[in-house]
């Protein structure tokens, strides 16, 4: 089960996030990816870069030795870890997170089970949900390169495409 989170927080330390991020997705058998959420165009463009990185993983084409680090990438629209890490990492204050969680147990949990791990996530991290911070908007579109004139070629309603495309062209960025 993939699951993607809007939250807001404040983050002291990065490092300290991070490694703390990932003793608690260890101990309770998930991957999680923390994001900028200024960053993020819906929860579909979460969901489609953690399909992306999974099928990535499954046909050993990944390109790193995370699946963390490989919705990252994917997530991005990057190829190379350290500009992902530029564009969508968290950052040192108060912020807008997206999280993405995806459950790495051989027996899938019920969705009760799931939503207590989110629970406990979100007060082990001193986090609001608020799936608000998702839902991107124009200048999202912009530090993704996508242009004026690709805007003015679709429907507002498409613009999420637009995203998705950036999402599935690391495939042949690879």
């Amino acid at each position: 089960m993939i699951k993607v989170i809007g939250a807001r927080g404040s983050i002291a330390d990065v490092d300290l996030f991070l490694q703390k991020l990932i003793e608690f997705a260890t101990k309770e058998q998930l991957v999680v990816q923390a994001l900028n959420a200024d960053m993020i165009y819906g929860k579909e463009h979460l969901l489609s870069a953690a399909e992306h990185a999974l099928r990535s993983w499954a046909q050993g084409t990944n390109a790193t030795n995370s699946l963390a680090l490989e919705i990252l990438l994917y997530a991005a629209g990057e190829r190379q870890i350290q500009k992902a890490i530029r564009k969508m990492g968290v950052r040192t204050g108060k912020q807008s997170i997206a999280l993405l969680l995806v459950d790495m147990k051989k027996q899938k949990r019920n969705r009760k089970a799931y939503d207590r791990v989110i629970d406990k996530l979100l007060c082990t991290f001193h986090l609001t949900s608020d799936d608000k911070v998702l839902e991107g908007n124009n200048d999202t579109l912009k530090h993704f390169g996508i242009t004026a004139e690709e805007l003015r070629t679709v429907p507002k309603t498409m613009y999420g495409e637009l995203i998705l495309e950036r999402v599935a062209m690391v495939d042949v960025l690879k």
